[in-house]
């Protein structure tokens, strides 16, 4: 019997089509009942969003948080795994937690010396907090160990739809499908026009994903397109990418590709 090259056997672990679709490399897959799949951190750990409740799973451990008072969880930043944040909107309130999932802060904005009303938190650099106002329409930096809010943008057109952030930037997408990123300065930068999407991320590094039809693209900062990944996946719920980790989440659980993006 003749050996298959070691070469032929990666390459079948490869999903590509005639479409010049990104290669991508399936890692690994893992059984997973979630409502919402939120991701991994940098130590293996999985979180997701289950009937309001937020859970951890490192190996055989499970840690959970919920807390029904504050209403629905409407946006998890799992950027720093020693402080999650959690962000209720419609309570305007964000609760951080360590990495047990234990309440370690909770602001209540309407509640602090200078109040403000809420529709976009992110986990910023040095103790601060990303924050859209909506009243101001403006982007701010909140120090969430001084109690110190300041905004540092001119006021925003439109209402923030879709949004993203890391530690020096956020960036997002307002109801006129127009896209802007704003360094810690205040400087903001129009990045274009956002396509019509069923679900899209937006990539801490530049870029987004978008979904439309169960295919996948990738839109640069140069407002090119590229096909992304086609995953042999028929149907699945969402996805998320993260460090060169595309994770499609179905039914049955979590698929991971290791893509590098366009």
């Amino acid at each position: 019997m003749k050996k298959i090259p070691l070469f032929f056997l990666l390459l079948s672990n490869l999903v590509f089509s005639q479409e010049n679709y990104t290669i991508a490399i399936k890692t690994d897959s893992l059984q997973l009942h979630t409502d919402v799949y939120l991701g991994q951190d940098v130590y293996g750990a999985w979180y997701g969003i289950t009937e309001n409740t937020l859970s951890k799973r490192l190996k055989n451990k499970d840690w959970q948080y919920k807390n029904p008072a504050l209403g629905k969880i409407a946006k998890v930043d799992l950027q720093n795994p020693l402080q999650i944040v959690l962000f209720y909107e419609s309570f305007n309130t964000v609760v951080i937690l360590d990495n047990q999932l234990n309440e370690t802060q909770k602001i209540e904005f309407g509640k602090i010396a200078n109040p403000f009303v809420a529709t976009a938190v992110g986990l910023a650099f040095g103790n601060r907090l990303w924050v859209y106002n909506t009243l101001s329409q403006k982007v701010g930096l909140y120090n969430y160990l001084k109690n110190d809010y300041r905004e540092i943008t001119t006021p925003c057109s439109g209402s923030v739809k879709h949004y993203a952030s890391d530690f020096n930037y956020f960036q997002w997408i307002d109801d006129q499908s127009d896209w802007y990123r704003c360094d810690i300065y205040g400087k903001v930068k129009t990045l274009g026009k956002v396509p019509a999407a069923e679900q899209l991320q937006l990539v801490a590094d530049g870029g987004l994903i978008y979904k439309n039809d169960q295919k996948l693209y990738f839109l640069d900062l140069n407002g090119n397109t590229h096909p992304l990944v086609d995953v042999d996946k028929k149907t699945y719920q969402s996805f998320l990418y993260k460090d060169k980790i595309l994770a499609i989440f179905t039914k049955q659980g979590i698929t991971n590709y290791k893509i590098t993006l366009p």
